[in-house]
This record gives C-alpha cells, sequence and structure tokens, in this order.
C-alpha cells in the first residue's frame, strides 16, 4: 500500500535576495498553471455539481455534534459551526467522482476528514493557549482547557465512528496513519532557521505531517469509497499530499503577507507563538539576518519586533521563494490526475491546486 515518504525539496540551495509585493504576491505562479485565475473555492464546487453533497456533509457533522451532555454539544456545535473551508471533504467527495460515484458510501470518510481535522485544530489551539481561529474564539477561551480537551477527543472519537461506517476498511487503515502523522509532527517541530538544510529538512517533514497526511487520506478514502483500484488510490494520494505542501506553504506565506481582516489574526502570529516557517527559513539562509537568526531566543518578542520580523522576511524575498515552492508543490498535484479521463471532478481537483496557490485567506 502506497504511503507517501517526507516531502522532497524544491530546491537545495536558498534564494536570491528579492523585494516581494504584497500585490503581486502570486506572481510566481504565473509561469505554471495555464488557463483563467481560480476566483473561489466556492465557485470550484458549484460548477463541480458539489452543493448538495457538501450540505449534506454539512447536516452530519451537525447531527454528529449532539450529545446527551449540553457542554459538549454547545462545544462541539461551536466548532462545526465555525466551518472553515471544508477542502478535506470536498476533496474526498471528488476524488469519489473519480471513480464509480455513491454519495451513501462517500459521506462518511468525507465527514472523518472533517471530524479529524476539527479534533487536531482543538488540541493545537489548546497547546498553543489560542484565543482565536477564523476570527472566532477557541474551544479553550471559551470553554475552558477541560472542555477543549474532552471535545478533542469526542471529536476523533466521532470520526472513528464515521469510519467504521465507511465501506472499506482500507479507509479506517488511511486515517489512522494520518492521525499518528499529525501527532508526530506536532511533536517535532522546526528548532532554529539555521543552518538551512537542516531547517529545511525539519519543515518539510512537519508540513507532510501536519498538513498534507490528512489531504492524502482524504483523497485515498475518497478514491476507495469510488471503487478505484489500486493506482488510482496511490496517484490521488499523492495529489493530496503535494497539494497538502502547497496549501500549507501557502497559509504560511499569508501569515506574513496577509492582514488580520482576511485572516482573522495578525499579520506575523506564527512568529507571535515561535513558529519557525519557510519564508522566515528562507529569508534567513539567503541574507544571514543577525534579527531573524536570534527572534526566537527571547521567550515573546514584542509586537515592534515581529512587525520588523515580518517586513524583513517580505524585503529580503523569503515570501516570495516560499510561494515559488508552493507553485511546484501544486503542479506536482496537478499532473497526478493526467492519468484521469476528462470529468468535472478532475477540472475541479485540477482547480482546486491553482486555488490553493491564488487565495488570500
Amino acid at each position: 500500500m502506497y504511503r507517501s515518504q517526507p516531502a522532497k525539496r524544491v530546491t537545495d540551495t536558498p534564494p536570491i535576495c528579492a523585494g516581494f509585493d504584497r500585490d503581486t504576491r502570486d506572481e510566481p505562479c504565473q509561469s505554471t498553471f495555464s488557463g483563467h485565475s481560480v476566483s473561489s473555492l466556492q465557485a470550484i464546487l458549484a460548477q463541480a455539481g458539489m452543493g448538495y453533497d457538501l450540505a449534506a456533509v454539512e447536516c452530519l457533522l451537525l447531527e454528529r455534534a449532539a450529545s446527551r451532555s449540553d457542554l459538549i454539544a454547545a462545544a462541539s456545535t461551536h466548532i462545526v459551526h465555525s466551518g472553515g473551508k471544508r477542502l478535506r471533504a470536498a476533496l474526498t467527495l471528488l476524488a469519489a467522482r473519480l471513480g464509480v460515484y455513491d454519495l451513501d458510501r462517500a459521506i462518511h470518510p468525507a465527514a472523518s476528514a472533517e471530524l479529524i481535522h476539527a479534533a487536531s485544530l482543538v488540541h493545537d489551539d489548546l497547546v498553543d493557549q489560542a484565543d482565536r481561529r477564523r476570527g472566532q474564539a477557541t474551544v479553550h477561551h471559551r470553554w475552558g482547557n477541560d472542555v477543549a480537551l474532552m471535545v478533542g477527543d469526542y471529536f476523533f472519537a466521532l470520526s472513528a465512528g464515521e469510519m467504521a461506517l465507511s465501506p472499506d476498511p482500507r479507509i479506517i487503515t488511511f486515517y489512522a496513519q494520518a492521525v499518528e502523522t499529525i501527532v508526530a509532527g506536532e511533536l517535532n517541530p522546526v528548532l532554529a532557521v539555521t543552518p538551512f538544510d537542516d531547517a529545511l529538512d525539519q519543515y518539510l517533514y512537519k508540513t507532510g505531517c501536519k498538513t498534507a497526511a490528512l489531504f492524502e487520506a482524504s483523497c485515498k478514502a475518497g478514491m476507495v469509497a469510488g471503487d478505484g483500484e489500486e493506482a488510482d488510490i496511490t496517484a490521488l494520494g499523492r495529489y493530496g499530499y503535494s497539494l497538502g505542501l502547497a496549501f500549507q506553504i501557502v497559509d504560511d506565506v499569508l501569515d506574513f503577507t496577509g492582514n488580520e481582516q482576511t485572516l482573522g489574526k495578525p499579520a506575523g502570529n506564527d512568529v507571535r507563538q515561535g513558529v519557525i516557517t519557510l519564508p522566515l527559513i528562507y529569508a534567513a539562509a539567503q541574507c544571514g539576518s543577525a534579527l531573524l537568526s536570534e527572534v526566537f531566543e527571547h521567550e515573546q518578542p514584542s509586537d515592534d519586533v515581529i512587525a520588523q520580523v515580518v517586513a524583513e522576511v517580505i524585503e529580503r524575498g523569503g515570501a516570495i521563494q516560499a510561494m515559488r515552492d508552493a507553485c511546484v508543490y501544486a503542479e506536482q498535484a496537478s499532473a497526478q490526475l493526467d492519468r484521469f479521463k476528462p470529468s468535472p471532478a478532475r477540472e475541479a481537483l485540477q482547480s482546486l491546486a491553482r486555488f490553493v496557490v491564488e487565495r488570500q485567506a
């Protein structure tokens, strides 16, 4: 059974220092993908006729969020209503549509992906002591640490229930491996911005675990639900893994180039939390900045220092080099779809590869 290996580097050399224009953040991708720009995730999914199916997943999530405990029910419903892009569920359903599609078979693995994702976010927020996510109060901030811990566990249990209702036991294996990988990644952060090789390897490992593993599992589970052949499952797994890498890299770039209004959190939030990401690694490696290399030697950088770090990462080209890497991974994802015959589902998956590098939030 195919299982993704740690991500390969896009490049083994640091970038050339260059300025970065916030208004042309996606410029490096223009030569990578042909075709029109993608307007929104909603537009992609609507064009593929996914509205009813995703609404069915949403209803199922709300139904599962119910509990005999009023407190757990309130916190769980809060999580579901906080929403998100539902991208993992969409990937599962679209992958299933590349085969023999039956919503009754695909809905449970689609819900599993979203429940695992929600559980991991609740626990992440608890560990990071983050007050808000997507502009909404986090569970531990609103109900306390104990409730957050239990609700995260509750969502993992719910996801297991959905896996048990899935049409093939391989789906359980895919998601169990993904959860194992997510936890391993969280316990292996990037330790320092230098030396460059170590920082880059650690970043790719953590990103592959934190984000790409669940994208991969979602796509493979969908292909299994669609009765795909082993080679199809492998290709969709590779698509999901590469797409997940691109998605997380863009998230990390937006943390430097976005703003609180669009992101639901202030720019530089990763720096504030002591998280080392790819734009910072590239900027520090190219120019040997003392500010970028030493920012995490202090327990909590001030807002002024964070603003200086954000400005320097952009000025020294860290964000634009990271975006180039994201585009390469997105192109690698798209290439995995060549084996499938043209269809609205394949077109949507190709559009998603463009969406992840064009999005602004």
